[in-house]
C-alpha cells in the first residue's frame, strides 16, 4: 500500500486524459458552427452562476461563521439554536431548500420587512418584485451555511487552548484573542475544506435553474428545446462546468502545497 508522500507525487495521468477530452471539445466548439452557436449562447449564463455562486458562498460563509461561533458559546440556548438550524438545514436537500425558501421564506422576510416598516410609512417591495435569482441565492447561502459552520467550528476548536489562555492571560479581551490568536490560526485550518465547498456551490449553483433563472444549465435546456440537439448542447455545458471546476480545482491544490510549505518555512 502506498504511503501519502508517494501517493502525492503520482503522476497526474488523469489530467492528462482530461485535457484531451476537453481540448477535443474546444476543437470542436471553434471548428463547428453548431457548437460555436450554442457556446455563444450559453456563455450568457456563465456571468449568472458565477454571481450566484460568488454572493452564496460569501453570505454562506458569513453566516456560517456566525453559527459556529454560536455553537461554541458559553449560553446554552444559543449553542441549542445554533444546532438546531444546522441539523435542521443539513437534513433538507439543496434543491427542496431551494424551492421553499423561494417561495415560502423570501415572501415571509418581505412581508416582515414591510409590516416593519409600515410603522415609518413606508414599504420594502411587494413579493413578486423579489428576483428570482437573489431568492435562488439566498436559498443557496442558507444552505451551504450550515455545512460551512461544521467546518468553521472544527478549525476555531483545533486551535490550542493553552495559547488562548496565555493570551488571556496577557490581558486580551475576547475579542483580541479571537482576532489574533484563534481565526488567524484556524483559517489556515479551514481553508481546503473551504475550498471544497466553493466547487460544490459552483455545480449546485445549476439547481438555480429550477426557477427559471438563465444560468448556465437553464439556457442549455431552452437552447436544447429549440435546436433538438442535445448531444452538443449538453456537450457544451459539460465543458463549461468541467472548466470552472477542474480549473479550481488545481488551483485550490497548489494553494493547499503552498500553505504547507509556509508552514515549513
Amino acid at each position: 500500500m502506498l504511503g501519502p508522500s508517494k501517493q502525492s507525487d503520482d503522476f497526474p495521468y488523469w489530467l492528462v486524459l482530461l485535457g484531451g477530452v476537453v481540448a477535443y471539445l474546444g476543437y470542436q466548439v471553434v471548428a463547428d458552427d453548431l457548437y460555436a452557436q450554442v457556446l455563444g449562447t450559453l456563455s450568457k449564463g456563465i456571468k449568472i452562476t458565477v454571481i450566484v455562486t460568488l454572493v452564496g458562498f460569501a453570505l454562506a460563509s458569513a453566516l456560517g461563521l456566525l453559527l459556529a461561533l454560536m455553537s461554541l458559546s458559553r449560553s446554552i440556548i444559543i449553542r441549542q439554536i445554533a444546532r438546531l438550524y444546522i441539523e435542521v438545514v443539513r437534513g433538507i436537500p439543496i434543491i427542496v431548500l431551494l424551492l421553499y425558501t423561494a417561495f415560502v421564506v423570501a415572501p415571509a422576510l418581505v412581508a416582515l420587512a414591510n409590516w416593519v416598516l409600515a410603522f415609518f410609512d413606508a414599504e420594502l417591495m411587494r413579493t413578486r418584485h423579489f428576483p428570482l435569482l437573489w431568492r435562488a441565492t439566498l436559498a443557496l447561502a442558507i444552505g451551504y451555511s450550515a455545512f460551512i459552520a461544521e467546518v468553521f467550528r472544527a478549525g476555531l476548536q483545533s486551535v490550542d487552548h493553552g495559547q488562548i489562555e496565555a493570551a488571556h492571560t496577557l490581558g486580551l479581551n475576547r475579542w483580541q484573542r479571537f482576532r489574533y490568536i484563534v481565526f488567524p490560526q484556524a483559517i489556515r485550518t479551514v481553508l481546503p475544506p473551504l475550498g471544497n465547498d466553493f466547487v460544490a456551490m459552483v455545480k449546485d449553483s445549476s439547481l438555480v435553474s429550477v426557477l427559471g433563472v438563465g444560468d448556465i444549465t437553464q439556457l442549455g435546456k431552452v437552447t436544447a428545446a429549440g435546436n433538438f440537439r442535445y448531444f452538443e448542447t449538453y456537450n457544451v455545458v459539460a465543458l463549461i462546468y468541467l472548466t470552472l471546476t477542474v480549473t479550481l480545482s488545481l488551483l485550490l491544490r497548489r494553494f493547499e502545497r503552498h500553505m504547507r510549505q509556509s508552514d515549513y518555512d
